[in-house]
Order: C-alpha cells, then structure tokens, then sequence
C-alpha cells in the first residue's frame, strides 16, 4: 500500500473520531478509586483454634433500662427549618421525607431526598441495623414517644423492658447540620448498631438515578475518599471500619454524611436492594448505615455540594464534589472563571457564560488556530508534489527498505518550504482537554443544576424540546465550517466521508447536556469567523507543480 501523508481532513477525522471516544467512552473508562470491601456474614461464627485470643477487655457498665416506653398508636409530624422541611414518624423514630427547600427535581417540585417508593421495602432513613446479635424486639417497629425541645428539637425513645432505644435530632437555624445520637441498651449493656438510609437517595427524577449513587468514606489514614458503587454489594451488605472523617451516601449534586463527635473511629455498611423504579420494574438501589457504636453521636450534613457550603463545615468535604481525576486541574479552575463571569459579567447567567469564556479560549487559542491554517495552505499548494512523491514509490511494499527514502524526501518537501506537518492537529488537541473540562463542571457543579438560557431548562441537562436546536445548529455550522477549510490533496472516498462527519457530531452530541453542546456550537462559529478573516486577509497559495524528471543518457 502506498504510505500517504495524513491530510488536513484525515487529521480533522481522527480528531472527531477522539472526541466521540471522550464523549461516550468517558464514563465507562474513568472510575474512581474503589477500595476492595470486606462482606460481613448475617451470623458470625468464632473459631477458638485459628481466632486470635483477644486482650483483656473492661467490664461492661450496667446501665438501668426503664419499664415500658411507647406510644398507643403512629403519629407524623413536620420539623421546618429555613433550609429543609422534614417528616418524622414515631415508628421506629424514622424520617419519612427530607425536603430541600432551596432546590427542586426535574418535575420542578421541591426535591426530596428520599425514595418514596422504597419505604415499602426497607427499613425509612435513619432505621437502626445491627452488625452482630440483634435484640428480641426490632426496635423499627417499636412507636417511638416523642418529646419536643423547641421547634427545631426532638428526643425519640422506646423500651420493651429490655431493649431502650433513644434518638435525639437537633436542627441548627439556616444551616444544612444537625445534630444526632442514638444510644440502644438491650438488658443493661450498650449494643453496637448503625443508622442507616436505604433505598436511594437524591433526586429521583432524573434518568437512571440509580447510576449516580453511591457511598463513601474519607480514610483519615490514606487522606483520601472511598467510593462504593451499588454494585459492590451484589453479595451482601459490605462494611468497613477505621478513622474515618465521614461517612455517608451521595449523588451528583447532593450528599448525606456524618461526622463524628466522638473518638472511636466509624463504621459504614453498603446495601444493595430490589427497589421499583419510575417504570415499575425492580432495581438495584445502594443504601449505607453508619455508626457502630452503642451510643453514636454525629454532626450529619444533609444538603448541596457547594464548595462554599461544604468548606464551611469541614474543609475536607470538598473533596465530595469530583473534578476528576486527569483534568481536574482544567475543570475547576474553568468552574471559578464562569462563575466570576455569571456574577460580574453576565447577570448571573450561566449560559451566557459558557459563551463569554469559549469565546475568550478561543482568542487565546487564535495563535495556534492561525499557524494552523496557514499550515493547511502550505500544504494545498504543495499538493502536486507530494503525489509526485507518493507516486513514485507507490508500487513498494511497506517493508521495503527505500520507502524510508520516502519520508525523508517528503521531510525535506515540508522543511523547504516551511510546512508543519502535524501543525493542524496542535488546535484541535488542545480543545479536547477543555470538552472534558466543561462536561465535568456540567455533571458536578450543584451552580449549573438548574441554570437557564434561553429556551433551555437546565444547562446541565439535554434540551427538553421535541428537536433539540442546539445539536441541530451545531451540524450546521460543521457543514459551513467544512466548506471554508482549505481541503489539500483529498481523494474522492475522503470526500464523502467527511460529509458525514457533521452528522456523526450532531448525534454525538444530541444525547449531550445543552451547555457542553453550546459550548462546542460557540468554539464552531468563532472558528468560522477567524477562517472567514484568514481567507479573507490571505491570498490563495501558488500551486507549487514539480519539475519533470531530468532523463538520464544512456
């Protein structure tokens, strides 16, 4: 096969080939980091030979458990702050919603954390679990007595005779914090346990929620965080202990964690359970629970994750919102610059925004986007001799040992009149690091859930309308953007299918966030006015044609 040169187009393909790898592969290729989990059995049976002899352990503290504590009958009731509005139930002391009052779901009803659905399937939010032995009588199904301290205040507590279970929660004004114990005693000794929300947890309104949760930890040994997919508990709850800063569960936007007060070190548990989804069929969904102690004290944080917010809590919070891992250091700082841009430039405008700053990157870029078609001028005019070349070495075999002389007829070619061969490549590299950039910002920053242009809803989410205009304008200008571009030395086949590489773009991202589509359909028409005003300030290059071959007398 002849060795041809990769033409400005073929370079471009590629290009649009490795943007559709980032677009669809991302996801599947970058995972986080997944510390190997240890599978707790339902009962575990001690071996006396192979089992370690434990140290001598202080003798358990009596405490006095009272008679009877319990309500006639199941009662509801709210507990509003400015930030949420929460429904207890006195059975089993459990939350049956946690609604944030700032934000709403993708119905545009106020977001609720829980999942309804799963109630009827597992234990409501703050249930109490038990790794080991649990006690006669579930105390989730006890009716809990409730006492008030205030409007922001409330003590649960429950007792069979034998087994007193308490839980205090304690809400602090215009913050997403309050305060938790729990404290189980069953025949006078403090019995291990953990709270837990099962289930799913965040906005279920969303396309797959299942696909975005998870739950973590922040390993104060290794200082770093610990994600749990639902999938890791496909055989069975999965617990882990240690020094752990926090523990909880997540989504993209949102997170449930707790905090302890108490030294000790943390407990967590991953749960996976059949949940109905949205269709009514059943589902995988994770849940957690937290603790591990017979009396637990936490700080939990229930709310957005806002850098601001989160850093106010506990600076290592922050490391919940996930900027990635290879790019990281692109995204966030792309984060900052568009929200100085919406707050000083824009009006608080995302959308206009994402336009300010592609145009700005663009400008920046200009340099190199300006060698880059000057290059793809050179390389038109001296089309006729780099057939000539190709030509003349068309009919050796790959291995042959002169096709090298090829490439350095052809280096010599390029470095004669100036020509960068791979120069056309260097612009359309260097954007792809800012594609994955603004797809993080859109998948991770709760400030674009919800951002509004024009007629788009939600930025971070695909347009809603029955044909999405913003792929359909960005196959447009990929079609004008193509005819503008010089096209040295393209074959027929070539032709053809660049015609089809609009199309193919248009559809990658039809199934794209409306703000990464406008992203790229702002980079298409700065890059068609910047070659309108170099086709417009350069002439067309002279045809270099190659001279005959000289004839050698015999």
């Amino acid at each position: 096969m002849p060795n041809k040169e990769l033409t400005t187009e073929t370079r471009l393909l590629l290009a649009f080939v490795l943007v559709g790898i980032v677009l669809v592969g991302w996801n599947y290729f970058y995972k986080p980091p997944v510390t190997p989990p240890v599978t707790v059995p339902a009962q575990i049976t001690q071996t006396p030979v192979e089992a370690p002899k434990p140290e001598p352990a202080t003798p358990a503290i009596k405490i006095e458990v009272p008679g009877q504590i319990q309500e006639s009958q199941a009662q509801d009731f709210t507990i509003e702050t400015d930030l949420y509005r929460v429904r207890f139930s006195n059975q089993g002391a459990t939350v049956l919603s946690w609604i944030l009052k700032a934000y709403k779901d993708g119905n545009g009803k106020p977001l609720d954390l829980v999942n309804t659905k799963a109630l009827q399937k597992v234990p409501a939010p703050f249930a109490v679990a038990f790794r080991n032995q649990a006690p006669p009588n579930d105390p989730n199904k006890g009716l809990f007595r409730v006492e008030r301290s205030g409007d922001l205040g409330v003590t649960f507590e429950y007792s069979d005779g034998r087994t007193a279970t308490k839980k205090t929660f304690q809400f602090m004004p215009k913050s997403y914090q309050v305060e938790i114990t729990s404290q189980v005693v069953d025949n006078g000794v403090l019995l291990p346990h953990e709270l837990t929300w099962r289930g799913g947890f965040g906005d279920q309104t969303i396309v797959n929620p299942a696909s975005v949760e998870g739950t973590l930890y922040y390993d104060e040994a290794n200082s770093k965080l610990v994600k749990n997919a639902v999938k890791a508990a496909d055989k069975g709850p999965v617990t882990t202990s240690g020094q752990y800063s926090f523990a909880g569960i997540e989504d993209k936007y949102f997170a449930a964690v707790v905090l302890p007060t108490t030294s000790g070190g943390l407990g967590t548990t991953t749960y996976s359970d059949p949940i109905p989804n949205a269709a009514g069929a059943e589902e995988k969904r994770i849940g957690t629970g937290v603790g591990g102690s017979g009396f637990n004290s936490f700080n939990l944080f229930i709310g957005p994750k806002d850098d601001d917010i989160l850093k106010s809590v506990n600076p290592k919070l922050v490391t919940l919102i996930d900027w990635g891992t290879w790019f990281g250091f692109i995204a966030k700082p792309l984060f900052f610059v568009l929200t100085w841009t919406a707050k000083h430039v824009t009006g608080e405008n995302f959308g206009w925004a994402i336009v300010v700053v592609t145009i700005a990157i663009n400008m920046v870029l200009f340099p190199l986007r300006f060698t880059s078609m000057k290059s793809s001028k050179k390389m038109q005019a001296l089309q006729p001799q780099i057939q000539a070349i190709n030509a003349k070495y068309k009919d050796m075999p790959m291995r042959d040992p002169r096709k090298q002389e090829q490439q350095a007829e052809m280096m010599a070619l390029y470095k004669k009149h100036g020509v960068n061969p791979v120069g056309g490549c260097v612009p359309m590299i260097i954007q792809l690091p800012f594609l994955i950039a603004y797809y993080t910002v859109l998948g991770v920053a709760i400030e674009m859930r919800g951002a509004s242009w024009l007629w788009v809803h939600d930025l971070s989410q695909a347009e809603t309308l029955a044909i999405r205009v913003l792929p359909v304008l960005l196959v447009v200008t990929q079609f004008v953007q193509q005819k503008m571009t010089p096209s040295p030395g393209m074959d027929p086949a070539q032709q053809k299918m660049m015609m089809f590489m609009p199309l193919v773009l248009g559809y990658m991202f039809y199934y794209q966030s409306a703000g990464l589509v406008l992203y790229w359909l702002t980079g298409g028409l700065v890059g068609i006015a910047q070659q309108w005003l170099l086709n417009r300030g350069t002439p067309a290059p002279e045809v270099i044609v190659p001279s005959p071959p000289v004839k050698k007398k015999k």
